[in-house]
């Protein structure tokens, strides 16, 4: 990602802390389930809508789980 906490420390470090990354994850969970919809939803079987179920699978995934970090390091008040 384009901010500099994430060019400079690692994974486990930067999940739950780095404010660009969540909002490009949410950004890109916004654009891709409707796209999938409304594209692919009649084809699931489709090599373009498969790979495109795993990617907002990914993006959601991924921004779940930065949430829930987020969660759990303000609930511990380590943040």
């Amino acid at each position: 990602m384009s901010c500099s906490d994430c060019n400079t420390s690692i994974f486990r470090q930067k999940i739950g802390r780095c404010k660009l990354c969540m909002w490009q994850l949410t950004a890109l969970s916004a654009i891709g389930w409707p796209l999938w919809w409304w594209l692919y939803y009649d084809a699931p079987r489709e090599v373009n809508s498969i790979a495109l179920l795993f990617f907002c699978t990914a993006f959601t995934g991924l921004l779940a789980l930065h949430l829930m970090v987020l969660a759990y390091r303000r609930l511990r008040g380590r943040e």
